[in-house]
């Protein structure tokens, strides 16, 4: 048991590393290929924000552990928009000037109502599912990057010149890229073995250790760049981290673990977690959408303040859940 949560701990250090790696390197192999920067914001930084979910979730799925794969998918959702959100916009306020981030939440709106759609149909998530959800993510991926590289300005793509305007070599980069993704599939591995070990020892499921303790470790490199995206008033940037996250989560990472490991979803996540994530999806919407015009949405700190309740009264239910059974 002890080694277990060893395993846990050092997996959370090594993955907030080699995340945060793996995404500079990517970003800025991708400028220096000559992409656009609106495509390396929603794309390189997206994958690379998700990339820990993925690995997670496709290493989970492969040895037989779909519902942490699962649980980990919807619980860093959960996780990006009620902890993350809910602390960053505490700090300071998220304006929502991108209309980029404009039309892309109801794209995750949509997205997530799709997943939820596929998982009630028949209560099971099957290879078509997962199909189904990659192919979506395509869809709205390719779509979202034609009407933003179609824009002649977009605060996004600022941002990311900004973020990465200072130079460095591309070999560097690739080092940055290459040892990034290695220890984030090795930390991956160790999370994986220490979280189910646990679950395991204690009796949970494994849904409830994805919706938790992995879901808040693969969510942690989200939060940091948040936090730092705020404190620069690089607002786009946090909220675009949210949005671009959710949407892989959502899409790809559950998609994958369909493809890889259909499985019969657990009745808990059908009544208590989807329910959740529909409503602060629809909260997100309402609380940083533009409804008077471009530049008016904003997140406050009241309703971060609601945020973080909403959280902490989640995981609360989940831990009454856990020690009652």
């Amino acid at each position: 048991m002890l080694l277990a949560f060893g395993a846990l701990a050092a997996g959370i250090i090594i993955l907030i590393f080699s995340a945060d790696k793996f995404v500079e390197g990517a970003a800025v192999v991708a400028k220096r290929l000559g992409l656009p920067s609106i495509l390396i914001g929603m794309l390189v930084i997206g994958f690379g924000s998700s990339a820990p979910e993925m690995v997670i979730s496709a290493l989970s799925s492969y040895q037989g552990n779909p519902n942490l794969a699962l649980g980990n998918a919807f619980g860093s959702n959960i996780t990006n928009i009620a902890l993350i959100l809910g602390v960053t916009a505490l700090i300071s306020p998220i304006s929502v000037e991108s209309s980029v981030l404009q039309r892309e939440l109801p794209l995750l709106a949509f997205a997530t109502a799709t997943a939820a759609g596929l998982l009630y149909l028949d209560g099971n998530l099957s290879r078509v599912d997962g199909l189904i959800l990659i192919g979506l993510f395509s869809i709205i991926m390719g779509w979202s990057i034609r009407a933003g590289m179609q824009s002649n300005q977009d605060n996004l793509a600022e941002v990311v010149e900004q973020e990465f305007s200072e130079p460095m070599s591309m070999s560097k980069a690739l080092v940055f890229l290459i040892t990034g993704l290695i220890f984030l599939v090795l930390s991956s591995r160790l999370l994986v073995w220490g979280g189910v070990e646990i679950a395991q020892a204690l009796g949970v499921s494994d849904l409830i250790i994805g919706l938790t303790i992995v879901a808040i470790g693969t969510s942690l490199p989200e939060l940091a760049s948040c936090i730092a995206a705020v404190k620069k008033n690089e607002h786009a940037l946090a909220l675009g981290n949210v949005i671009g996250s959710n949407l892989f989560n959502t899409t790809i990472v559950v998609g994958i673990s369909g493809t890889i490991a259909p499985t019969v979803v657990e009745t808990d996540l059908l009544t208590r977690d989807m329910p959740v994530l529909a409503i602060l999806t629809a909260a997100l919407f309402i609380m940083a959408y533009s409804f008077n015009g471009p530049g008016t949405g904003k997140i406050n700190k009241f309703e971060a303040g609601l945020l973080l309740v909403a959280y902490v009264a989640y995981n609360t239910s989940l831990a009454i859940t856990a020690v009652s059974r």
